[in-house]
């Protein structure tokens, strides 16, 4: 995949403070490849290796952009599954963006300067979170597992239904999300698969019920 010769980080995105300077600099990475088509088709694999970070560090920043409103996301799945084949980021169009076709200026800012990183930038930050503490997973987290485990499931579904739950499962609080996912897969298996008819018990003979089987044989009634 070819990079591109500059990238764009307008005014918005890089004073928001609800952002990571991480975020906005995959967002700027976003907009070199809308460039060529108009939409951004790489994938986490490629950004984790760009950045020489994790795909979950990576899965979090556009999760971060996404929900900020700067970013479209758009999933093409396998027919009759839920399996991703393809996801297509577009950037959001806003009165403030500077246009996309202006090369980049050479930055000068203090504080645009430390949005400048090298490849090998330390995450350790951003993806150090406290341990034992349940943190609810990202659509493309869900997107990830379901699509490692095979589990066919709808992952926007099951993030919607738990966050309405407030990730609780009864009465206690989620521990581990991807032992719910593997729990929703196999719901979803025994609901499609069809229920067994009962077995019809056949009937005696109205005078062979209630005898022992020593009666039954003891009987020489049919032979007069």
């Amino acid at each position: 995949m070819n990079k591109g010769y500059y990238a764009i980080i307008p005014a918005n995105v890089r004073y928001d403070k609800s952002l990571t300077p991480n975020a906005k600099l995959l967002y700027g990475e976003i907009t070199a490849l809308c460039n060529e088509k108009g939409y951004c088709w790489a994938g986490n694999d490629y950004f984790a290796g760009l950045y020489d970070v994790s795909k979950t560090s990576i899965s979090k920043w556009i999760s971060a952009l996404r929900d900020s409103g700067y970013i479209n996301i758009q999933l093409d799945y396998a027919e009759g599954t839920k399996q991703i084949l393809n996801r297509y980021i577009t950037l959001v169009k806003d009165p403030i963006e500077e246009k996309l076709n202006t090369p980049l200026r050479k930055v000068k800012d203090p504080i645009e300067e430390k949005l400048i990183v090298n490849n090998t930038v330390n995450n350790t930050s951003n993806t150090t979170s406290n341990k034992g503490r349940f943190t609810p997973p990202t659509l493309d987290e869900v997107i990830e597992q379901c699509n490692r485990t095979g589990a066919n499931i709808d992952p926007q579904g099951f993030i919607d239904f738990y966050e309405s739950k407030g990730w609780m499962i009864g009465k206690n609080k989620m521990k581990c999300w991807k032992a719910a996912i593997r729990t929703w897969s196999r719901k979803e298996r025994e609901r499609k698969q069809p229920v067994n008819q009962p077995v019809k018990q056949k009937r005696e003979p109205a005078g062979l019920r209630g005898r022992s089987i020593a009666e039954s044989l003891a009987d020489r009634s049919w032979a007069e």
